[in-house]
């Protein structure tokens, strides 16, 4: 009887493992921006959705937005500059920016749709327009990337796959490879990180800044992570010494095509 109960546990926890890469496997398409293969659940009316529902809520975390308009109007124009002159302008998202409030927080993201924030920390250690236009023209890149989006879909494969570990063996090695999977997503963060940045100075160099200047951006990010910074291989981010060789191979790539 026991036996038989086993055989019963793998065969719906097989079943659950075949169906989630079923669907996460038949979900794929080809960006035409970046020309990347993807596998994304979401059309580009859920990420606007979710981007215009979530957006009050994360201004909301890091105390509101910045009361001087004279900044939110720079931010805007740099923002809107870099959209008109790039690729960015041909997607279906409606772009919108925010300065943040928060002063303690080094700190700039997208959520999917076109939201875009910076926040006054970040902001306020910029040195010129050429820098915040290689903040904003990053952020821009995750959208056009559909990075969040793609995002959800590795993490619903993530789930389904724990799910189906958990029902056909036991809790504990869904644990274990709950860990192994929690690795392996840092290192998607990590590659999307840098195909922002590739896109980021693209944008750049398409609006008419000084792509050189993102570099000094990657500076200020170092200077303020200090010494005790996250190791790359368990962050989100790769460090920023790599992002700054790649951002120097982006340049000369993009500036021999132009």
């Amino acid at each position: 009887m026991r036996r038989g109960n086993i055989k019963v546990k793998l065969l719906v926890g097989a079943a659950i493992i075949l169906f989630t890469l079923f669907q996460y496997y038949s979900k794929s398409e080809i960006n035409e921006f970046t020309g990347k293969k993807q596998h994304i659940t979401l059309s580009t009316e859920d990420e606007i959705a979710i981007g215009l529902q979530s957006a009050p809520k994360m201004a909301q975390q890091h105390g509101g937005l910045y009361p001087d308009q004279k900044y939110q109007q720079f931010v805007d124009e740099v923002g809107r500059k870099l959209v008109n002159n790039s690729i960015a302008k041909q997607t279906n998202y409606n772009y919108d920016f925010y300065l943040l409030k928060d002063s303690q927080t080094i700190n700039a993201f997208a959520l999917p749709g076109g939201q875009i924030f910076i926040t006054y920390a970040l902001f306020s250690k910029l040195e010129n327009e050429d820098q915040l236009a290689g903040v904003l023209g990053h952020e821009i890149g995750h959208v056009v990337g559909r990075h969040s989006a793609e995002r959800m879909a590795k993490q619903g494969l993530t789930q389904g796959l724990l799910s189906g570990v958990a029902v056909g063996f036991d809790p504990s090695t869904a644990e274990g490879a709950a860990a192994i999977a929690n690795v392996m997503n840092l290192s998607y963060g990590r590659d999307d990180e840098l195909e922002s940045d590739y896109l980021g100075v693209k944008f750049m160099i398409d609006a008419g800044y000084n792509p050189t200047e993102l570099i000094g951006v990657m500076e200020i990010l170092k200077a303020a992570a200090g010494p005790n910074r996250t190791s790359e291989r368990m962050s989100t981010h790769p460090d920023p010494e790599n992002r700054i060789e790649k951002i120097k191979e982006a340049i000369e790539k993009y500036k021999r095509k132009s």
